[in-house]
C-alpha cells in the first residue's frame, strides 16, 4: 500500500502487470492485488479527508489492466479483432500510439479455464458435492413427488467395460434431471433402544451380511413396531450416537422431485462359483475355464460346499467393491470407504487398473443390494414359496438346455449364439415295417422296401429318437431312386454321398420325403428320384418303422408347425427327451422320455454300444459310422448354423432331459402380456420384441446343479423322493413372519437370550444356512418328528430367478422406495433376461408388472461397427478413456465429461460405436461448449443482476436471442421427458455452434468490448448473455454435471431464486422455468430474422471473395451495399439501417463498418462496386449483394472506419462514439490527464 498526495506520480511495480498511471485530485490508496494470476489495481480515493482516524467518504475506481498472452484473452474471428488486438498489442509492448486507449476497453476476463483439465479437476468437484453434502442440501429442500429408476444387477464378476459405462451413464442422466439427494433427520423417541441396540448390534468382527452395518439391522427390527418409520422421513440418529445412516432418500435436483436409486449387484452363479475354486486352489493365476480341470482328487475332496461358497462370496463383494469405486469414486475415497471392512492390500491390489475410473454415477451407493444379503435372499424364496402356493411351481423331468462343460442346467438367457458352429448334418432312413391302422392300405405296394428320409444335425441324439413327426397338411410324396448322378462316393466322409449302399442293401428302394423339396433333394444326394404317389401328412399317422438302431417299432406322428419345407425331407426324426417341439409332441403320442446322457454330456449305458462316449465328440462319429455299416445313411455334411453355446464357458450346449423345477409360465402368460401392453417401452418396438419372446417361450426351468445360489427350500422323501415344499417349510426358511422374527431378534440382542429357530434361517443366517443346518433344525415344527424320513434338496435357484425377483427384495421392502418402480433401464438382451423374469415373477405374485416404463439401449461396437475384443485389439476401456494411458503416445485423459458428451450424442436405442476418432470429436465439441460458456462467464466480469435491461427495452436482436435461448431449452425439456438425449446433445451443439458462436457472440464482441462499460448497449448484451449461462449451465447439467458445477462456481455474479435462496451449486438451483414472454416473439419477427441470419451468411460469401482478391483484409474494412424488390424486406432493412440502438443495425450485425441499402441499382454507381451479385433469400426474394472499401479512416480505439474519424481535436484517431466513451471515462475519472504524468517511487 503507498499514501502520497495528488501532486506526486504514481508506479506500480512491473512485476504486477502492466503499467497503470494517474494523477489524483486527492489522499489516494492504492490497494495491489495479484490473485491466482490475475492483476488488477483498486484505487480508493479519500475525499475531505485530513486524518485516517476520520471516516473519510470513499469512492471506487477499478483500472482493468491488459492481460498478456499467457492469461485470459478471448480473440475473437478476424473480422472482428480490432479492439481487442489493440489492446493486446499495447499489452505486449507495441508503440504508446498504438495502445493508448487499451485501457479503455472492456476486455473479458475469468478465472475459468479454457482446458478443463478433467484428471484433477473432476475428482475436485466431485469431492466438493461429498464435502458439502449437496444431496442432503438439495433434498431438505424438495418436497415434489417420488421416482424409482430400479438397477438391474450387473454381475459381480470382472472389470467394468464400455457396456457398463453406457448403461450407468445413460441412469444417471436421468437420475440427475431427477437427481438423487440424501436426507438427514433425528429420530428422538426411539433413541434409548436404538442406543441399547447400538451397543449391543456394533461389536467388533461381526458382520451381519449387509454393507449397512448395525443400524440397518436396528431399522429392520424396529420398523414393524413404529409405523411412523415408514410414514416419516426416518434417516438418521444423531453422529453423537455414531448412527450415521445414509439410507437412500433421493430428490429430483431441478425439478422438485425425489428420486430414487440404489444400485445393486448380481452375486450369485457359475462363474463366480468358478472364481471361489480359483481362489481356494490355485496360487499362480490361471484361465477360469481350466479351474476344474485343474483340481486333483484331493482338491476335489476338499472343497466342501461351504469353503466354496465362502470363497465365492467373498470374491463378489470384492468385485462389487471395485466396481462400485469405478462408478462412483477417485482413489482417495476408495480406501477411506472400503478399506475398513476389506483387506485393503487385497483391495489395491485389484483396483489398481480401475482407481482411475470416476463416472460420477450419484446413487446410495452406501446402502447398494446385492443378491447374496440375506434379506435378499429371503425376500427371493418368499417369491418363489408364493409361486408355489399359487401352483405356478412344479418338478418335471423334461429337456432343458444342458451345458456339459458346467454340468447344470441353464436358461435361454444363458445362451449365446456365435457364428460360424458346424455341425454334422445327416440324411438317413428308417424302414416302414406296418401299414396304419388309421389309413388303409395306402402304401401297401411298396412294403417292404419303402423307408422314411430324415435330416438332422443331432445325430447323437438317434439312440433316443422315439418317432418321426410329419406336418399334417403338407403334401408328400413316395419316390423311387432310379439312379445315381455325378460324384457319387460309397466311402465314409463330411460332404459325401451314402446312397449308393442304400442301392445296394434294396434293389428297388423307396422313399417317403415332402414333395416341395424333390429337385433340392435331387442336387444334394445326385440322384434322379421319380414320383410314386402323392399324400398328405395326415395319412402317415400311425405307420410304423424299425429304429436303426435299437430294432424296435416306433410309429409316424403329426408334429406342429415347426415342420417346413425350408431345409431337410419334411420328416423329423423325434427324441422327446432332447428337444421341446419333441417333448411337446411326445406328451400327445405318449412317447418314452428317452435322455441316455449323464451330466458330463457323456451317454450312459442305457445307449448300449455308445455307453461312456461324448455325445458332442466321438459319440456323435460313433452313431453315424453305426448308421453307414448298417445301410441306413444317405449322406453326411458339414452344416454352418447358429448353435447355442454356454455364455460363461463359450462350450456348446445339449438339449437333455432332466429332474428340474419348473415355473408354469403357461398358467399367467396372458396376463403377462396384458401387462406389457400397459408399459412405456423406449423404444417402442421393443413392446413387440418382449411381447413376442414372452408369448412363445415355455416353462421356465429355475433350478440348476451348483452350489453357489439361493438353495430350492425343498426336502424329498427318502425312499418315495416325494417333494416335500408348502406353506409352512417355506415360511420357516425365510421367516415370514417378520413381527415376530424382530420382536424376539430385538430380544436376544438386548438380553443375551437364546435365538429362537424360526428366527435364525435364511433372513438373519443368509443361504449357508441350508448347507449347514440340519433337515431337523430347517424343518418347521409340525415336520420336525419326520426328520429321518427327510433329505434336504442339493439344487439352487438359476440366477435369473435371483435378479427377476429384486422388485420383491428391493422395491417393496425398502421404505424410501416403491413398487412398482417407474423406469428399468438395461441392454437390449434382457428382453429375455432380467425385464422378463422381473415380470414373470411379478405377474406371478402381484398380478402387475414391476415397471411403468422400460428403457433398452444396444450394444457398444468400436468405429467401425465390430464387436470389441481383446484378440481384434479394439477394446476401449472406460477407465483409459477417463484417466488417460499409462504409456507415452496412448490416449490423453478425456475425462468423464467426455464420456458422458458421447453417451449422449449417440442413439442408445440401437448399437453405438465408440474409438479414438470418435472420442476425438466429442472432445473438440467439449472444448467448443466449454469456450462458449468462458465467453459468457468473462464476459458479465462486472455484471450484476441490478444491471439487466428490462425485456421491453432490450434492442430486437436481444430479444430474439432470448427467444431462440427459450425455444432451446423448452425442446431440450422435451427431450429429457422423452429420453431422447442425442437430440439434446444436437440442439446443443448447433445452438451454441451456430446462434450463439457464429452469429450472437460475434454481432455483441464490438459492443461489449468498446461500447462503454456502463453503455445500455453492453448491458442489454450482457443481460442476454447471463440468461443465456444460467440457462445452458443448468440443462446440461444432467449430462455434464462436472462442466455445469465447474461454470456455477465461477459465476461472476450473485444467482437469486424466485423464493430468494442462493444456491451454491449447480444441483441447488432450480430448472429454468420457461419464459412465455420471450417464447411470444413475433411469428413475423421470427421469419424476418430468419431472413437476416440467411442474408448474413450470404453476404460473408461475398466479404470471402473480396478478401481473397485482396480488396480487404478484415470484414471492417467493408462497406455493404443492399438491394432488394421486395419492398416488406426492404423497409425493413431500411429500418435497422437506420436503427436508434447500435446494436439492431445491419453493419454490426455484419460486422463490417457500413452498410447502405439502395432503393435502385442506378442510385449508386454499381459498375464501380468491384464484388457484387444476386442471391436467393428462402429460396424466393432475391437480394442484390455488392461490397467496397469501407469509407472514411479506420478508429484507433474499435477499428470501425468511419467519416467522423479526424474531427476531434483531442482525439483525433477516434470515431465518434469511442470519443463519447472515451470522454465519459475521463469524466467518472475526473482528472484523467495523460499529459501531466509524474513519476515516484512507492
Amino acid at each position: 500500500m503507498a499514501i502520497q498526495s495528488s501532486s506526486h506520480k504514481v508506479r506500480i511495480d512491473p512485476c504486477l502487470g502492466s503499467m497503470f498511471e494517474a494523477v489524483f485530485a486527492s489522499y489516494t490508496i492504492i490497494l495491489f492485488s495479484h490473485l491466482s494470476g490475475y492483476g488488477s489495481v483498486m484505487v480508493l480515493l479519500l475525499r475531505t479527508c485530513s486524518s485516517f482516524r476520520k471516516t473519510p467518504s470513499i469512492s471506487c475506481l477499478c483500472f482493468r489492466r491488459s492481460y498478456s498472452s499467457d492469461e485470459f484473452h478471448y480473440s475473437s474471428k478476424r473480422r472482428a479483432r480490432g479492439p481487442v488486438m489493440a489492446a493486446k498489442k499495447a499489452s505486449e509492448g507495441a508503440k504508446q500510439e498504438e495502445g493508448r486507449y487499451k485501457h479503455t476497453v472492456d476486455l473479458p476476463k475469468t478465472a475459468f479455464g479454457m482446458r478443463a483439465n478433467s484428471a484433477v479437476r473432476e475428482p475436485e468437484i466431485q469431492k466438493l458435492w461429498d464435502e458439502n453434502q449437496v444431496f442432503k442440501r438439495v433434498s431438505d429442500r424438495n418436497n415434489g413427488g417420488n421416482f424409482v429408476l430400479h438397477d438391474g444387477p450387473p454381475y459381480a464378476n470382472g472389470d467394468l467395460h464400455m457396456g457398463h459405462a453406457l448403461n450407468k451413464i445413460l441412469k444417471d442422466i436421468i437420475n440427475r434431471y431427477k437427481v438423487p439427494i440424501a436426507k438427514e433427520l433425528a429420530v428422538e423417541p426411539y433413541r434409548g433402544l436404538l442406543e441399547c441396540l447400538r451397543k449391543k448390534l456394533k461389536r467388533p468382527n461381526r458382520e451381519f451380511g449387509t454393507p449397512c452395518g448395525w443400524w440397518r439391522e436396528a431399522e429392520l427390527i424396529l420398523e414393524p413396531y413404529y409405523p411412523t418409520f415408514s410414514n416419516s422421513n426416518f434417516y438418521v440418529l444423531p453422529k453423537e450416537h455414531g448412527m450415521e445412516l445414509d439410507y437412500n432418500q433421493v430428490g429430483k435436483l431441478l425439478q422438485n422431485y425425489k428420486v430414487h436409486y440404489v444400485p445393486g449387484w448380481d452375486c450369485h452363479g457359475l462363474p463366480i462359483e468358478l472364481k471361489g475354486k480359483y481362489l481356494l486352489t490355485a496360487k499362480r493365476q490361471i484361465h477360469v475355464q481350466l479351474v476344474m480341470q485343474s483340481l486333483d482328487h484331493d482338491a476335489r475332496k476338499d472343497l466342501t460346499p461351504l469353503k466354496l461358497r465362502s470363497k465365492a462370496a467373498k470374491f463378489a463383494k470384492a468385485t462389487v467393491k471395485i466396481q462400485m469405486a469405478s462408478f462412483k469414486l477417485g482413489s482417495q475415497r476408495f480406501s477411506k470407504t472400503f478399506g475398513r471392512s476389506w483387506n485393503s492390500k487385497e483391495i489395491e491390489m485389484e483396483a489398481e487398473l480401475t482407481r482411475e475410473v470416476r463416472f460420477g454415477i450419484w446413487g446410495d451407493w452406501d446402502h447398494p443390494y446385492l443378491t447374496l444379503d440375506p434379506e435378499y435372499e429371503a425376500a427371493q424364496i418368499e417369491v418363489f414359496g408364493e409361486m408355489a402356493l399359487q401352483g405356478y411351481i412344479y418338478r418335471g423331468r423334461k429337456p432343458v438346455h444342458w451345458s456339459p462343460s458346467s454340468r447344470t442346467a441353464l436358461a435361454e438367457a444363458e445362451l449365446e449364439y456365435p457364428e460360424g458352429h458346424v455341425s454334422k448334418s445327416i440324411y438317413a432312413i428308417f424302414r416302414l415295417v406296418s401299414r396304419s391302422s388309421t389309413s388303409g392300405d395306402l402304401l401297401g405296394e411298396f412294403l417292404p422296401n419303402l423307408s422314411l428320409a430324415i435330416w438332422t444335425t443331432t445325430p447323437w441324439t438317434i439312440p433316443a429318437n422315439a418317432a418321426v413327426a410329419v406336418n399334417p397338411k403338407l403334401q408328400y410324396a413316395v419316390v423311387e431312386v432310379h439312379e445315381l448322378l455325378g460324384n457319387v462316393s460309397t466311402t465314409p466322409g463330411d460332404g459325401k454321398k451314402r446312397l449308393g449302399n442304400v442301392l445296394k442293401e434294396q434293389k428297388k428302394p423307396f422313399l417317403i420325403i415332402a414333395s416341395d423339396l424333390l429337385s433340392t433333394l435331387e442336387e444334394k444326394w445326385g440322384a434322379k428320384l421319380v414320383v410314386k404317389k402323392t399324400l398328405l401328412g395326415s395319412d402317415l399317422e400311425n405307420y410304423k418303422y424299425i429304429h436303426p438302431i435299437e430294432s424296435r417299432e416306433c410309429p409316424v406322428v403329426l408334429g406342429g408347425d415347426y415342420i417346413t419345407t425350408e431345409s431337410g425331407t419334411g420328416l423329423v426324426h423325434t427324441a422327446p427327451g432332447h428337444g421341446q417341439e419333441d417333448y411337446v409332441t411326445g406328451l400327445k403320442y405318449g412317447l418314452p422320455l428317452l435322455s441316455p446322457v449323464d451330466d458330463d454330456g457323456k451317454f450312459t449305458e442305457e445307449a448300449g454300444r455308445f455307453s461312456g462316449l461324448d455325445v458332442l465328440g466321438d459319440g456323435n462319429v460313433a452313431v453315424i459310422e453305426y448308421l453307414d455299416q448298417y445301410t441306413s445313411l444317405i449322406m453326411v455334411k458339414p452344416y454352418k448354423h447358429k448353435y447355442p453355446y454356454d455364455w460363461r464357458t463359450k462350450k456348446p450346449t445339449i438339449f437333455r432331459a432332466t429332474d428340474q423345477w419348473f415355473a408354469s409360465v403357461e398358467g399367467f402368460k396372458e396376463a403377462a402380456l396384458d401387462a406389457i401392453s400397459k408399459v412405456k417401452w423406449v423404444p417402442s418396438q421393443a413392446e413387440n420384441r418382449i411381447s413376442a419372446m414372452t408369448s412363445s417361450r415355455s416353462d421356465w426351468c429355475i433350478s440348476r446343479q451348483r452350489t453357489w445360489g439361493v438353495p430350492i427350500p425343498v426336502f424329498y422323501h427318502v425312499e418315495s423322493r416325494e417333494p416335500l415344499l408348502n406353506e409352512e417349510t417355506v415360511d420357516h426358511i425365510k421367516c415370514k413372519d417378520l413381527v415376530k422374527q424382530h420382536l424376539w431378534y430385538a430380544l436376544v440382542v438386548i438380553t443375551g437370550l437364546p435365538s429362537p429357530d424360526y428366527c435364525t434361517i435364511i433372513s438373519q443366517k443368509g443361504s449357508d444356512a441350508w448347507w449347514y443346518m440340519s433337515v431337523e433344525d430347517l424343518l418347521p415344527d409340525v415336520y420336525r418328528h419326520k426328520a429321518p424320513e427327510y433329505e434336504k434338496g442339493t439344487d439352487t435357484m438359476e440366477v435369473w430367478f435371483d435378479s427377476g425377483s429384486s422388485w420383491a427384495a428391493v422395491l417393496a421392502k425398502r421404505s424410501r422406495l416403491s413398487f412398482p418402480a417407474d423406469l428399468y433401464l438395461e441392454g437390449t438382451d434382457q428382453h429375455r433376461g432380467w425385464f422378463q423374469s422381473s415380470l414373470l415373477t411379478s405377474i406371478a405374485t402381484k398380478g402387475k408388472a414391476p415397471y411403468s416404463g422400460v428403457i433398452t439401449h444396444g450394444f457398444v461396437l468400436d468405429e467401425r461397427g465390430l464387436k470389441m475384443s481383446k484378440s481384434l485389439g479394439n477394446v476401449v476401456d472406460p477407465a483409459t478413456v477417463i484417466g488417460g494411458g499409462n504409456k507415452p503416445g496412448e490416449a490423453p485423459s478425456y475425462g468423464a465429461d467426455v464420456l458422458r458428451l458421447w453417451v449422449s450424442s449417440v442413439d442408445y436405442t440401437g448399437d453405438v460405436m465408440i474409438g479414438s476418432q470418435v472420442l476425438r470429436q466429442m472432445s473438440d465439441i467439449y472444448r467448443k461448449l466449454r469456450g462458449t460458456l468462458r465467453f459468457l462467464l468473462a464476459n458479465l466480469h462486472d455484471w450484476e443482476a441490478d444491471n439487466a435491461v428490462p425485456y421491453s427495452d432490450l434492442p430486437v436482436i436481444d430479444q430474439h436471442a432470448l427467444f431462440q435461448l427459450e425455444n432451446v431449452v423448452k425442446n431440450i425439456n422435451e427431450s429429457y421427458e422423452n429420453y431422447q438425449f442425442s437430440k439434446i446433445f444436437q440442439t446443443i451443439q448447433r445452438f451454441v455452434i451456430v446462434d450463439l458462436s457464429n452469429f450472437y457472440f460475434n454481432a455483441a464482441k464490438d459492443r461489449l468490448y468498446v461500447g462503454g462499460s456502463t453503455s445500455f448497449t453492453r448491458r442489454s448484451c450482457q443481460t442476454v448473455l447471463a440468461a443465456h449461462l444460467l440457462s445452458i449451465a443448468r440443462v446440461i447439467a444432467p449430462i455434464l454435471p462436472h462442466l455445469a458445477e465447474d461454470v456455477w462456481q465461477h459465476l461472476p455474479f450473485q444467482y437469486t431464486t424466485e423464493d430468494g435462496s442462493i444456491p451454491k451449486f449447480v444441483f441447488e438451483s432450480r430448472w429454468p422455468a420457461l419464459n412465455e414472454r420471450w417464447l411470444a416473439f413475433p411469428d413475423e419477427e421470427i421469419n424476418f430474422w430468419e431472413n437476416i441470419l440467411e442474408l448474413r451468411t450470404e453476404v460473408n460469401k461475398v466479404l470471402e471473395v473480396a478478401r481473397t482478391e485482396k480488396l480487404i483484409g478484415s470484414s471492417l474494412e467493408a462497406k455493404v451495399y443492399l438491394h432488394t424488390l421486395d419492398d416488406s424486406l426492404a423497409a425493413r432493412l431500411m429500418e435497422m439501417s437506420a436503427a436508434k440502438n447500435d446494436a439492431d443495425t445491419l453493419h454490426r450485425i455484419f460486422i463490417t463498418s457500413q452498410v447502405q441499402i439502395l432503393s435502385s441499382l442506378e442510385s449508386v454507381q454499381t459498375r464501380d462496386i468491384p464484388y457484387r451479385g444476386e442471391y436467393l433469400i428462402q429460396g424466393k426474394k432475391k437480394i442484390w449483394i455488392g461490397v467496397s472499401r469501407a469509407e472514411g479512416s479506420k478508429c484507433e480505439r474499435c477499428w470501425n472506419y468511419s467519416l467522423q474519424v479526424g474531427s476531434f481535436s483531442e482525439h483525433p484517431t477516434l470515431c465518434t462514439r469511442c470519443y463519447n466513451v472515451v470522454g465519459s471515462l475521463a469524466s467518472q475519472q475526473e482528472c484523467f490527464d495523460h499529459s501531466n504524468l509524474i513519476y515516484m517511487d512507492e
